[in-house]
């Protein structure tokens, strides 16, 4: 005689029951209580109604004139936004501040990286304000070529100059922009000028001849440059030293001081070799210490005098109309090359001709004549 555990019966008499569709299963399961919600509604109601809404661009213009900051900077990230409808927004924003604009000051700096040009831009600009004026810093970081990131850290190393009130600081990335400097950084003087700032410093990434950007939508060109490091015979290198307004040697303290001085001897020498330039300037260089706040104002001074020189002989309306030239010819090239990406046959066509050339099928040269003579037929 065998013997079936109890276990095993049950088992059995279960597997029945569930086939037996008249009997009910006594291995059902209880629904229980309901899974509570995450979110009460009524939380969810408050917070939907008191969320801010976005303000329309009459909203955004109106508050820029009366000098809100918080509007001025939900307009330029309407600018630097790469959304259809953010940037049909924004260009009603800008028309609205152009009549307001052109009424300021544009100051490039630029610079080795750590030659000190965020310690430099602070104390200059708590020194404009003390003064009386109104001061915006377009600080651009440089964009990392892998991760496309950029770290936007410019306000954590200007901690006086961001509590200013006079002052408004606006980091941006410099994506693949030659000179770290787009469309976006145009745009957003505009809207800065018609807020008030009557003083617009544009604080490069500081990579060497690429500043011609920079170079093209400021009215003075600063160059910052560091002694003992085997920078005056870098600086001599011609490019960056031609658009050179004024060169600055930065860190002239402590035991730096006599090599500061003898840089700055060397660079005057430099300058002699350039030619003249049209403005009629002849670009000077100083000392100063961003650190100890020293030899701040003798630079002011220099660039005032400047403005004073390209007021009278006119050259400084003239550079504003070059430059309004040159960006209207550089939009046109952003606008034409983004629509032949995004052309849909030639997005097609492009990978297939990159395939193309890698396998050494056809020239990259024929490969870009065929996908030019698709677009224009297409057009």
């Amino acid at each position: 005689m065998f013997y079936i555990p109890t276990f095993f019966v049950f088992l059995h008499k279960a597997k029945f029951l569930l086939k037996t569709p008249n009997k009910k299963s006594a291995l059902s399961e209880i629904h229980g209580v309901a899974q509570p919600e995450t979110l009460s509604t009524v939380v969810a109601s408050q917070i939907q109604q008191f969320r801010r809404k976005q303000p329309s661009a009459e909203e955004l213009i109106a508050g820029i004139l009366k000098g809100d900051k918080t509007a001025l900077s939900r307009a330029i990230t309407l600018v630097e936004s790469t959304n259809p409808e953010h940037l049909a927004k924004a260009n009603e924003v800008i028309k609205g501040c152009l009549p307001h604009a052109n009424n300021s000051v544009r100051i490039g700096i630029t610079g080795v990286p750590g030659v000190g040009k965020s310690t430099f831009i602070e104390a200059f600009g708590k020194y404009l304000t003390s003064i009386g004026k109104k001061v915006a810093v377009l600080a651009v970081d440089p964009s990392s070529s892998i991760s496309h990131g950029s770290i936007l850290g410019d306000k954590t190393r200007m901690e006086e100059l961001v509590k200013d009130e006079n002052a408004y600081i606006r980091p941006s990335a410099s994506g693949d922009t030659l000179g770290g400097v787009a469309r976006k950084t145009r745009e957003t003087i505009i809207l800065c000028e018609a807020c008030g700032f009557d003083t617009i410093i544009i604080e490069t990434v500081g990579v060497g001849q690429s500043e011609t950007a920079v170079h093209s939508m400021v009215d003075f060109f600063l160059l910052l440059k560091i002694s003992g490091a085997g920078d005056e015979l870098q600086g001599i290198k011609r490019g960056i030293m031609e658009m050179a307004d004024t060169i600055v040697i930065n860190k002239a303290d402590g035991d730096n001081i006599a090599k500061a001085k003898l840089a700055k001897t060397e660079f005057n020498r430099a300058l002699h070799l350039f030619p003249a330039k049209s403005s009629g300037w002849i670009p000077k260089v100083t000392t100063c210490s961003a650190y100890e706040q020293t030899g701040i104002d003798a630079i002011w001074d220099i660039i005032s005098e400047y403005f004073e020189l390209v007021k009278s002989n006119h050259y400084f309306e003239e550079k504003r109309q070059n430059q309004n030239q040159f960006w209207m010819m550089e939009t046109i090239n952003e606008q034409l090359k983004s629509h032949f990406y995004n052309h849909p046959n030639i997005m097609q066509l492009l990978e297939e001709n990159k395939k193309a050339v890698q396998n050494n099928e056809i020239s990259p040269f024929a490969a870009a004549m065929s996908l030019l003579e698709e677009y224009f037929n297409k057009e």
